[in-house]
């Protein structure tokens, strides 16, 4: 009898999985058949397979004048995925990646609705899409077991960008993980044509362990209901829209960031610096209701679209201007324009000196030592080519006024720093220990754990937009300042380190 009760439970087990699976053949089937039974959806309509993508990429504006049948179907998958470099996290993911698949649809469209459940998941999921209206926005009829299929209709009847989330419960802990999303119901007459359009997510993340701390993480129930994440991150992870991941554009052109703000605890306080939004279509509504602005809130659980044109060649940070979350818990990324400058309106640096209030005098005088030694090299040139030490006492000089026009901020004028944040630059062994490094992190930057002189530090240096004879001055300077002595910096040797595209 016990055998028999296991060979029906076997047969209904295979049963499920062949429905699920002939589910999911017909929904990605092209076909104009009629709509699903009880779905609602007039039978006469066009029938297309919804275009999905992973941020930050969005699908092509819809070119149609009527409404369709819009299919949609995503998986549910958990996965482990990169959070940070060295840093893991369990995530669980709508479509296998955080955020979820941008769904672009009509106004008037009909959605049917797959929500298929990866039979590798521990958990049930569902879905509440705001768009929707009905209970749950779709989370009553979406409940999925793993292994399981779901389907439900509805009809996008509002515009506008909304949200996507599970609502399983408890719901913050799943958004928290990474099942959130957006979904964008165009207007029927379309929305202002832009050159470039991206999707931009925020989010927390609340790991066991501290920003940067290294391994796979786990979820931290306490410090999410203290709303102290440890990370505050753009499409996932820190750094998903920096380096070989940034965001690109030309001058001349017009960009369009659908932005969403997951939470599920914070506010967002989103900026472009270097840019003002033209147009900000305010919690993701259908009017450009506010112009040239430079700042604007996201709720949690919200949305907001901001178009802008540019005008100047140049790298631009995306940044909550909540700005320890940018800094010191990921919230940053990056959007690099190319194209001709326009010195009309941004002449780039005129001049560079040094101005420090009371300690003015003091860049006054480095500028006429930097001239004396100018002349000196200028003189001995004629008649003495060794002008080795004229030559490193005039890029100290240099050097300085950089580092006190940029640097000076965090490392502090006397090179110690701020301790616990911002590491030192006096008698450090890690600046010293390798030149190449060196150079490395002004070119591109540093973020996470590092030790200075036996303490840890954990913040975030953003890369340094200079010259690479401004780098070669700036780093010869700290170098040989504060108790430190090396062999000056030279432009051929940024310059290699600047070329080298190899991974680090």
């Amino acid at each position: 009898m016990k055998k028999f009760s296991r060979l029906l439970a076997a047969a209904a087990l295979i049963a499920v999985a062949l429905s699920s699976q002939a589910a999911r053949a017909a929904a990605e089937s092209e076909t104009t058949a009629s709509s699903p039974p009880g779905s609602g959806i007039p039978a006469n309509l066009p029938i297309e397979h919804a275009v999905l993508t992973q941020a930050p990429n969005v699908p092509p504006p819809i070119t149609r004048k009527t409404p369709a049948h819009v299919i949609v179907t995503i998986e549910v998958k958990e996965v482990t995925r990169r959070l940070a470099d060295n840093v893991d996290y369990w995530f669980w993911t709508f479509g296998g990646d955080v955020p979820g698949n941008f769904i672009r649809v009509r106004e008037g469209d009909y959605i049917e609705f797959h929500l298929n459940n990866h039979p590798s998941s521990k958990l049930p999921h569902n879905i509440d899409l705001h768009a929707v209206t009905g209970p749950g926005g779709g989370a009553t009829s979406s409940f999925t077991a793993p292994g399981h299929g779901s389907q439900f209709s509805f009809q996008a009847i509002n515009p506008g960008l909304f949200l996507y989330h599970c609502a399983t419960a408890p719901v913050p802990m799943h958004v928290a993980n990474g099942m959130y999303g957006l979904i964008l119901v165009e207007p029927k007459d379309g929305m202002p044509h832009v050159d470039r359009e991206y999707y931009v997510m925020q989010s927390e993340v609340y790991t066991t362990g501290r920003y940067g701390e290294t391994g796979l993480q786990g979820f931290d129930q306490t410090k999410a209901v203290d709303e102290n994440p440890p990370y505050v991150i753009f499409n996932g992870s820190v750094g998903a829209l920096t380096g070989d991941k940034t965001l690109s554009a030309k001058v001349g052109e017009t960009v369009r960031l659908y932005l969403g703000n997951a939470g599920p605890n914070l506010v967002s306080s989103f900026h472009l610096i270097g840019e003002i939004f033209d147009n900000v279509y305010v919690e993701g509504g259908t009017s450009a209701v506010q112009h040239n602005v430079q700042t604007t809130l996201i709720p949690a659980g919200g949305t907001s679209v901001v178009d802008f044109h540019l005008d100047v060649p140049g790298t631009y940070i995306l940044a909550d201007h909540s700005l320890f979350r940018a800094f010191n818990k990921g919230a940053l990324g990056m959007l690099k324009v190319t194209g001709p400058e326009n010195h009309g309106i941004y002449s780039g640096k005129e001049v560079d000196a040094v101005y420090l209030g009371a300690a003015a005098p003091e860049a006054t005088a480095a500028g006429r030592r930097e001239a004396t030694l100018q002349a000196q090299i200028d003189a001995e040139m004629k008649s003495n080519p060794k002008i080795a030490g004229l030559t490193k006492e005039a890029q100290i000089s240099r050097g300085k006024q950089i580092f006190m026009s940029s640097c000076f901020a965090c490392h502090q004028p006397d090179g110690m720093g701020l301790p616990g944040v911002f590491p030192p630059l006096a008698k450090s062994d890690f600046l010293m220990a390798n030149r190449e490094r060196a150079i490395r992190v002004l070119w591109k930057g540093l973020s996470g754990p590092v030790t200075v002189n036996g303490k840890e530090y954990n913040s975030s240096m953003p890369p340094q937009e200079l010259t690479e004879q401004q780098a070669a001055d700036v780093l010869t300077f700290v170098t040989n300042s504060f108790g430190n002595s090396a062999e000056p910096f030279t432009v051929d040797e940024i310059r290699k380190v600047h070329q080298d595209t190899s991974p680090h």
